[in-house]
């Protein structure tokens, strides 16, 4: 039997910012007791995953070994780090650690999807820990843009390990628990042989700024603004949803929420304790009664989502709320890559409407909730590593934390997902590569990224659908002309004939001329036929469009 070994696996969240899911390992080589650290999802976009609703990491492997696998760990509530939790719970079935909040969160998704909320388990902070296995696993306080955010701790037979999750170096977050440097200090005493850690500001070179810093700011915004306040942020940064609603209580407004997230976040803080004095809202029903200058409306949609409150609002009315002329919208929030055509979009409707928006450009009204350049050298500096491993980044983030990490004399991995990591010695080793890859949530059914069906979505969305029919008689003859419907193509092609009419006159030409070989092969005809009608299709609009072929055949 081999040695026992550390190891560590990303399914998803390294080489890609979103859809985080980490796999540890200890035990003997291929039998290895597993925990998973986080279970996210990723967003689609209409270029590449159009009508698809989420996106998971493929987790076949760890499926594949769920009978080694003794838990699973949430470091918070963000989509990208719990969204997928019950998409593969009864598949992994390991039971869920998470503190209070992220476990309220995990519980509503888990009722949603009909199964079990016992399932989830509360932990309270550090030092309480979670025997797992081989493993003993602590949530250790750490700010982030939502509360009760925590990094791991994770002791092994062969040492301590430290999984930050997402985070900030804040001393004064507004809400939840503020970054105590003595204590990861006292944590880090024993020796942290890795430190597996958010990359996702490596490039920002000023130290990160305290959520308290922009409350002035949005405050002094929003006395001054004469007709409605509208602000939409993340609807999970509770503390920037808190900061908002006193900026408008304290200007003599009436707060509403709008949204769905935005309300069930709140509700989740008040329940678990993180809110005690959120300042009282009204209902978009009472809302309608009161002035529009002694409004501020809270929405969801800061990153241009078409179904939010705030996208609503910029195309018409949301909860029988409209925005006018001199009314004001803020977005309190930075813009994911990726997100820009939504937002404005957004904002241009808005602007269409008379409405002024302010967005973050001037640094005023948004701080990051992931640790800059400085803070991640000065993470290192308390914890005093053996080594780094980076994750939650973009290959590009990725590869620069690795560069920092040497330039300060440690040893540090590029690890993509996929990349097994052996931790056990005095530097990071490459183990080995798992096959990974992306899950669609497209409806209610999950389908691979390579089962072609959002290939062919793509393909008919950039160049359109016809569908061809044919009858054939008991004697193997066309029964009349065949007959074309096409969709998502103009009617009229260069000919200036409509397009179906020349698309069924070519395929009747190519049905007289069968012969009984072709007539009675099914397959045959499907691929003549296909290949005419693009081909015809290509001459009169210069597209060719995925084909359909129906043969029938009378018995």
């Amino acid at each position: 039997m081999s040695s026992e070994r550390i190891i560590y696996l990303p399914l998803g969240g390294a080489g890609e910012i979103g859809m985080n899911a980490y796999v540890y390992g200890y035990g003997p080589e291929d039998n290895e007791r597993l925990i998973l650290v986080d279970l996210g999802v990723t967003f689609p976009d209409m270029d590449g995953t159009p009508g698809v609703d989420l996106i998971f990491p493929d987790m076949t492997w760890l499926i594949e070994r769920r009978d080694r696998l003794d838990a699973i760990f949430i470091t918070h509530a963000h989509e990208d780090h719990v969204g997928a939790v019950h998409q593969f719970w009864e598949r992994l079935g390991a039971p869920v650690y998470a503190r209070a909040f992220t476990a309220n969160i995990a519980r509503r998704k888990m009722d949603e999807k009909g199964l079990p909320e016992t399932t989830v388990k509360t932990v309270s902070a550090w030092p309480e820990t979670v025997e797992a296995g081989p493993f003993s696993v602590g949530f250790l306080p750490i700010s982030h843009s939502i509360p009760e955010s925590s990094a791991l701790v994770i002791d092994t037979p062969a040492g301590r390990l430290v999984h930050t999750g997402d985070f900030k170096l804040d001393e004064t977050p507004v809400v939840g628990e503020a970054f105590d440097p003595a204590l990861w200090a006292e944590v880090a005493t024993p020796g942290i042989k890795a430190l597996v850690c958010d990359s996702t500001n490596v490039f920002s070179q000023h130290a990160g700024r305290s959520e308290v810093t922009v409350g002035p700011e949005i405050e002094t915004l929003v006395a001054g603004a004469s007709g409605l306040v509208c602000a939409t942020t993340f609807a999970s940064n509770v503390a920037r949803v808190k900061t908002l609603a006193e900026a408008g209580q304290r200007a003599g407004r009436s707060i509403v929420l709008l949204g769905r997230a935005m309300r069930r976040m709140i509700e989740a803080a008040i329940e678990t304790g993180v809110l005690t004095d959120f300042p009282k809202v009204v209902s978009p029903e009472d809302a309608g009664s009161i002035p529009r200058e002694n409004l501020m409306l809270l929405v969801t949609g800061s990153q241009g989502e078409r179904r939010a409150a705030s996208a609503q609002l910029a195309r018409g009315k949301y909860n029988g709320l409209e925005l006018k002329e001199g009314d004001l919208f803020l977005f309190s929030s930075k813009t994911i890559p990726g997100n820009e055509k939504g937002v404005i979009r957004i904002m241009n409707q808005l602007s269409e409407k008379g409405v002024d928006v302010v967005d973050d450009s001037s640094g005023l009204y948004h701080v990051s909730g992931h640790a800059n350049r400085p803070d991640l050298e000065r993470m290192q500096d308390i914890v005093q590593p053996q080594m780094v491993i980076p994750m939650h980044g973009e290959h590009r983030h990725l590869r620069e934390h690795v560069k920092l990490t040497q330039r300060k004399g440690r040893a540090a991995a590029l690890a993509i997902n996929g990349t097994m990591l052996d931790l056990t010695g005095d530097r990071p080793e490459v183990a080995g590569f798992v096959e990974t890859g992306r899950v669609y949530l497209d409806g209610a059914i999950q389908i691979g990224a390579l089962d072609g069906i959002i290939r062919d979505r793509i393909r008919m969305a950039l160049n359109g659908h016809v569908i061809v029919t044919v009858i054939l008689d008991e004697d193997d003859e066309p029964l009349g002309n065949p007959w074309c419907e096409v969709m998502g193509l103009p009617e009229i092609g260069r000919s200036q004939a409509p397009l179906v009419d020349v698309l069924e006159e070519d395929l009747a030409q190519y049905l007289g001329r069968a012969g009984d070989r072709t007539l009675t092969d099914d397959d045959k005809l499907d691929e003549d036929m296909r290949r005419i009608a693009r081909n015809s299709t290509m001459n009169e609009i210069g597209k060719k469009p995925e084909v359909t072929v129906i043969v029938s055949r009378l018995c």
